[in-house]
C-alpha cells in the first residue's frame, strides 16, 4: 500500500543540548492540514451543538476548572520551543502501538502518548475520566453498555475527521489474531464489536461484567479507519513496523527524522487539533524532541551527558549517583540533580524463571537459588541502601500479600532444597550434579553487558553452593525476542507497575504455553483463574484488595521469580534550563518522561546557564530529595 509515511519515534525524555542556544524563539516549519468544520451533523447524532443535549440524553463530562485542576494539566508560565536532546539505550523493537513486539514501556510512555489519543484519558492527580478525542459519554445502568460522542474538531495528521469508524476499525484490528499479541484478544475480547450509532455516536456493549471494561475501552489507542481498511493484521505488522500509521496526538515524525539505530527526532504539530484545549495547552512544549541511542553503555550516556550532548539523565545506578554527581557542574548549581518521589507504582524485577524447563520447571531449584541471592548484601555493599526489598508482584502497595516468604539469605536451607531436589555433591569443577541423571545443574542467564554489574555478584553467590549460572551478554531486542519465544532458561526483566493491576495479561494459565506475551514464566494456577474471574466483577474495591492479596500469595508460594529491589523516587540529573510544574514529575507516572509532557524551556535560565558557566558563577543549589506529593498526601488526610 502507497501512502505518505509517518514515522514517529519513541524517545525517552530529551532536554536542549548544552551546545545550542537552547531558546524557545526559534520555531519549527509548522505542518498545516486544511479542514472544514462539519456543519451537515445534527447535535443530536454528535454534531456541534450537542453539548446542549448531552444531560438530556444522558452522557456526561468533566470541566476544568482553575480551582479543581492548577497545573496538573500544565503551567500556565510554558511557552512552546526549543528541542530536548536525550540519548536513550535502545532504539524501539517496532514504533507500533498495537501487535507484536509493541508492549515495550518506551512504547506507551512516548510513542503511545505523544502521538496517538484516546476517547478518552485520566486526571493525572484524580483519576477520574476527562475529554480526549471524546467529550462526553454515557455509561448504562447495568454498566455493560457504552457510548461516546467523538469531537467533531478532532483530526488525524492528514487531516481527515475523527469519526465512530475509527474506534470500530481499532477494535477489528486488536482482535485480529493475526497481529501476533493475544493479550489484545484477551482484553478487547469482552467487548462486542462496536456500532457506529453516527458518524460522531459510537457505541459498544461488553459481554460480562467487569469494574474495568469501560477503564479499558475509554482509553483504547485509537487508529484511523481510512488506513486500516485497506490492511490485515499480518500487513499491519509489516507496514507500520518502523513506521507511523498516521495519529490524532501533539507529535509525529517525518520519515527524513528516523536514522535506524541512531535517533529519532519527535515534531510538534503547529496543527494539532487539541493545542488550546484547558487540558493540553500548556503541555507538549517542545518543538522538537531529539532521542539519540548508545547501546549498552551507560557509562558513555553519562559522560555525553556531562558533555552537553543530552540534557537529562536517569540515574539507575547507586553507586553513580553517591560517587560520581558531585563535580563541578553539579556543585556550581549549573545541573541539578535530585531524588523525586511519587506515587508511582513499584512494578516488578528480578530474576524470572523460565518453569516449562529445566532446572526452573523444579521449584525446589527456584527456591534454592532465591535463598543463596542475597540481596541485602548488595544493597549494603553496591546501592548504598538505596533500596528496600521487593518481596511481591505488588510491593509497596495495599495489594502486597504481608505473608509473602521475604526468602531471606539463607544458604543452609538452599543446600537442604538442592539435595531434596537430587544434587547431593559435585564434579571436579566444583558444580553440583544429579545423583540419577548426573546432569550438571548449569544453566544460561540472557542479559545486556550493562546489567554485568548486578548479575556477577549473583553468579559467584551461585557458584559457592554449586550452582553454574552462565551469563550471556546480548542486546535488549535480542534477550525481548528470545523471552517473548520462550527461548531462556532465566532472565533479569522488569515489568512498570499499574495504578489498578491487571494479573489476568501475565498470570492467565491459558496464555502459559502462548508466545508473546507477559505470561513469561509459563505460570498456570486453577485458583489464579478462578480469581481472576471474580476481579473482574468485583465492584468492591475492599474484597478487590482481598482478591489481589490472595493472587499474589499464590504467585509468591510458586515463585516464578527471584524478586530484586525497588525504590519509590527517581533519581535526576539535568541541566537547568527547563521550566517545569511545582510537583515536576506526576503524581503516577513519577519518571523523567513526564519532562516529554509537561517541561519546558525557560529562556531567562538559559541566559543564565550560559553567564554562569562562561563567568564561573554560581547557581542556587536545590535540596536532594524533591517531596511534593508526599506532602499533598499528608495535606489531603489532614
Amino acid at each position: 500500500m502507497k501512502m505518505k509515511k509517518y514515522l514517529l519515534g519513541l524517545a525517552c525524555v530529551l532536554f536542549i543540548s548544552c551546545g545550542g542556544d537552547g531558546k524557545s524563539n526559534k520555531k519549527m516549519t509548522p505542518q498545516k492540514s486544511e479542514t472544514k468544520k462539519d456543519q451537515s451533523t445534527s447535535a443530536k447524532d454528535g454534531g456541534y451543538g450537542f453539548e446542549d443535549l448531552a444531560e438530556d440524553l444522558g452522557f456526561q463530562t468533566y470541566a476544568w476548572s482553575k480551582e479543581k485542576d492548577g497545573t496538573y494539566f500544565g503551567d500556565p508560565k510554558a511557552k512552546k520551543g526549543g528541542t530536548l536532546n536525550y540519548i536513550h539505550s535502545l532504539f524501539p523493537r517496532t514504533m507500533r502501538i498495537i501487535g507484536q513486539n509493541s508492549s515495550q514501556v518506551l512504547n506507551s510512555r512516548t510513542i503511545a502518548s505523544l502521538c496517538y489519543e484516546s476517547l478518552l484519558s485520566q486526571h493525572p492527580t484524580t483519576l477520574d475520566f476527562i475529554p480526549k478525542l471524546a467529550t462526553h459519554w454515557h455509561i448504562s445502568d447495568d454498566k455493560m453498555k457504552f457510548k461516546f460522542r467523538i469531537n467533531p474538531d478532532a483530526r488525524w495528521w492528514d487531516g481527515m475527521p475523527v469519526t465512530a469508524e475509527d474506534v470500530v476499525a481499532t477494535w477489528d484490528l486488536r482482535m485480529d489474531e493475526t497481529i501476533l499479541s493475544p493479550f489484545e484478544q484477551m482484553t478487547y475480547g469482552k467487548f462486542e464489536r462496536p456500532v457506529a450509532e453516527s458518524k460522531y455516536i459510537v457505541s459498544v456493549k461488553a459481554n460480562t461484567v467487569n469494574w474495568r471494561n469501560f477503564l479499558y475501552f475509554a482509553t483504547m489507542k485509537l487508529h484511523p479507519d481510512h488506513i486500516l481498511k485497506e490492511l490485515d493484521g499480518t500487513a499491519f505488522l509489516e507496514e507500520y513496523a518502523f513506521s507511523m500509521i498516521p495519529g490524532t496526538g501533539p507529535y509525529l515524525i517525518p520519515e527524513e527524522n528516523i536514522k535506524n539505530q541512531e535517533s529519532y527526532t519527535f515534531e510538534r504539530r503547529e496543527d494539532y487539533w487539541d493545542k488550546d484545549s484547558p487540558f493540553s495547552q500548556h503541555m507538549f512544549n517542545f518543538d522538537k524532541i531529539k532521542v539519540s541511542v548508545v547501546k549498552d553503555n551507560d557509562a558513555l550516556q553519562f559522560e555525553k551527558f556531562k558533555k552537553g550532548e543530552q540534557d537529562i539523565f536517569n540515574v539507575n545506578r547507586s553507586r553513580r549517583w553517591i560517587e560520581e554527581t558531585d563535580f563541578e557542574a553539579t556543585q556550581k548549581g549549573w545541573m541539578k540533580k535530585q531524588r523525586i518521589f511519587s506515587e508511582k507504582p513499584a512494578g516488578t524485577s528480578g530474576y524470572y524463571f523460565n518453569m516449562r524447563e529445566w532446572p526452573f520447571n523444579d521449584k525446589r531449584i527456584r527456591y534454592a537459588f532465591c535463598y543463596l541471592y542475597d540481596r541485602e548484601k548488595m544493597n549494603r555493599e553496591m546501592y548504598y541502601n538505596e533500596y528496600g526489598m521487593m518481596n511481591s508482584l505488588y510491593s509497596g502497595t495495599v495489594y502486597e500479600n504481608p505473608n509473602n516468604n521475604k526468602f531471606k539469605y539463607n544458604p543452609e536451607k538452599a543446600v537442604q532444597l538442592l539435595k531434596e531436589a537430587g544434587y547431593t555433591s559435585r564434579n571436579s569443577d566444583g558444580w553440583l550434579v544429579h545423583e540419577k541423571t548426573g546432569k550438571v545443574l548449569s544453566f544460561t542467564i540472557i542479559t545486556q553487558k550493562t546489567s554485568a554489574y548486578m548479575i556477577t555478584p549473583v553468579q559467584q553467590m551461585l557458584k559457592e553452593y554449586g550452582m553454574d549460572m552462565q551469563i550471556q551478554f546480548i542486546d535488549y531486542n535480542t534477550m525481548i525476542k528470545n523471552v517473548n519465544a520462550r527461548n531462556f532458561n532465566v532472565c533479569m526483566l522488569a515489568y512498570s507497575g499499574l495504578i489498578y493491576p491487571n494479573p489476568e495479561s501475565s498470570l492467565r494459565s491459558t496464555l502459559a504455553d502462548q508466545d508473546d506475551n507477559n505470561n513469561v514464566w509459563g505460570f498456570k494456577s486453577d485458583r489464579v483463574d478462578e480469581l481472576l474471574d471474580e476481579y473482574d466483577i468485583c465492584f468492591d474495591q475492599k474484597r478487590r484488595i482481598e482478591i489481589i492479596q490472595e493472587i499474589d500469595g499464590i504467585f509468591n508460594e510458586v515463585h516464578p521469580i527471584a524478586f530484586s529491589i525497588a525504590r519509590n523516587y527517581s533519581r535526576m540529573m539535568w541541566w537547568d534550563k527547563f521550566g517545569y510544574p511545582d510537583w515536576m514529575l506526576s503524581r503516577y507516572v513519577g519518571e523523567y518522561w513526564d519532562a516529554f509532557y509537561y517541561w519546558w524551556i525557560d529562556d531567562e535560565k538559559v541566559d543564565r546557564l550560559d553567564d554562569a558557566m562562561q563567568n564561573e558563577k554560581q547557581l542556587p543549589i536545590m535540596p536532594i530529595d524533591m517531596k511534593y506529593w508526599p506532602a499533598y498526601l499528608l495535606e489531603l488526610a489532614s
